[in-house]
């Protein structure tokens, strides 16, 4: 299911028109259909594999009902359960394959496992269901939930792909709650798709043609051309990510539900502790609140938190994907963390100056962006490769030429970075302005954003970068 195709938009308009109707009478009609629906749409994208979803949904929901009757050791232990059974899935689709190949190699062994194709969206839906088990356990979610309920919020189209990561503290009492439709939040809505179809199917496309040519092959092109490549990856993925994140928020606004924001403006971050806070804030907050605070966050010192830091940061690369290179993209991520932490306390005395923050800026974006070489190389060695052409063979004379051939693409990546920087109140003052404003301006809105999309459409329609996480 891709939010940019036209054969979605076309099912999701006669969807909405039903759900519109189903929503003022029938509750439980409303999320049935849509459980429906959304199972529809996990069948076409995963087939037989879409039995997952139910079968974790029937199997999770079952032993946090039970789990809630007991105290103590035995509450405890239902938990354990409850985790492993969720992850056992999410664990062999993705990390099988590499399980047996380190088993090959160390028993010298042949074995191999069949072909395994990662459902879609599987992370996300295992990530919620571990955290409605978690926070039944701890008594921070006390409300009793249906198993229809249940399996609407583990199923619900909007989030089932690539997320945001809902918590169900966020999403039930919406979901219970019986008012009107908030004509504010369906134009928030509105503003929130335009802006991610405009993020995903007009600039990280088209950004994305030239990136991939790039990581393919470095040694091909000049030091300048791979820096591009580089900055350019950087600027489709989270166009990408974030485009999708708006998509999902906006869909669900459409149908009366507030998701919380993914992302606020990461590239702006100061430093990496920082920029955790703004990036695919659903998946970190995630990963401190029932990861790192479990493990004991920073209440046991500073060794320990360094530790903590890393053993979180490890698990956030691994959740990426099986590749050693998300192994070492996250220990990266993980050290600058730790080493930020332990010069926190300095740091904070350095006034936050018009020349300081410039500087801040530079680093971190500098550490951020060279970490983006080690999350999109397939291997070391092309990684490897592109930062020495970047540093070995920069040669003045082919920007000259790379803007001679490349303008647009150039250009593109210019004003997006330059978009980037815009502060935040600034921001969300152009969103109220756009929710107030007359409906013929909205009209215009969207019909330059499809014309946009139809002039910088490239011949496939790319799935979204997250689908494969």
């Amino acid at each position: 299911m891709i939010f940019t195709s036209i054969h979605f938009w076309a099912v999701f308009i006669v969807f909405l028109t039903i759900f519109a109707l189903l929503r003022r009478s029938a509750r439980t009609g409303m999320m049935l259909y849509v459980t429906i629906i959304s199972l529809g749409f996990f069948f076409v994208a995963n087939h037989w594999l879409m039995q997952l979803l139910p079968l974790t949904a029937l199997i999770s929901w079952s032993l946090t009902r039970v789990m809630k009757q007991y105290d103590g050791i035995k509450r405890k232990v239902f938990l354990v359960i409850i985790i492993l059974l969720d992850l056992a899935p999410l664990a062999y689709f993705k990390y099988a394959n590499l399980i047996v190949f380190c088993l090959n190699n160390l028993l010298e062994g042949n074995f191999a496992l069949p072909d395994i194709a990662l459902p879609v969206g599987i992370s996300f839906y295992t990530f919620q269901a571990i955290s409605y088990s978690i926070d039944v356990y701890k008594r921070h979610f006390t409300l009793n939930v249906s198993f229809l309920e249940y399996i609407f919020y583990l199923s619900f189209f909007p989030l089932l792909f690539a997320g945001p990561i809902t918590r169900a503290e966020t999403f039930f009492p919406q979901v219970r709650r019986h008012q009107p439709m908030s004509e504010r939040l369906a134009y928030m809505g509105l503003w929130l798709i335009i802006l991610g179809i405009l993020k995903k199917a007009v600039v990280a496309d088209y950004l994305a043609q030239y990136n991939n040519w790039i990581f393919d092959s470095p040694l091909t092109y000049s030091g300048f051309e791979n820096l591009m490549g580089l900055l350019g990856f950087s600027m489709q993925i989270y166009l990408d990510f974030s485009g999708y994140s708006d998509i999902s928020i906006g869909i669900a606004a459409l149908m009366g539900i507030r998701l919380r924001d993914n992302f606020r403006f990461p590239y702006q971050s100061l430093n990496v502790t920082e920029f955790w806070r703004r990036w695919h804030i659903s998946l970190s907050t995630w990963f401190r609140d029932y990861v790192y605070i479990p493990l004991g966050g920073n209440k046991k010192g500073k060794l320990r938190t360094g530790i903590h830091c890393l053993i979180t940061l490890l698990l956030v690369g691994i959740w990426h994907g099986s590749s050693i290179m998300f192994f070492i993209w996250g220990a990266l991520h993980g050290l600058a963390l730790v080493v930020h932490k332990a010069f926190q306390r300095g740091l904070r005395l350095i006034p936050d100056t018009w020349y300081t923050k410039p500087f801040s800026l530079l680093i971190t974006a500098t550490f951020i962006i060279g970490s983006w070489a080690i999350f999109r190389s397939p291997d070391m060695d092309t990684a490897i490769m592109l930062f020495r052409q970047i540093f070995s063979d920069f040669r003045p004379e082919s920007i000259t030429a790379f803007w001679s051939m490349r303008s647009t693409w150039l250009l593109m990546l210019i004003v997006c970075s330059l978009l980037l920087c815009i502060k935040e109140r600034y921001y969300n003052r152009l969103m109220i302005k756009f929710i107030y404003s007359p409906w013929l301006m909205k009209l215009l809105a969207f019909a330059c954003a499809v014309q946009l999309v139809i002039e910088f459409h490239s011949s496939n329609i790319t799935p979204f970068l997250y689908y494969n996480f």
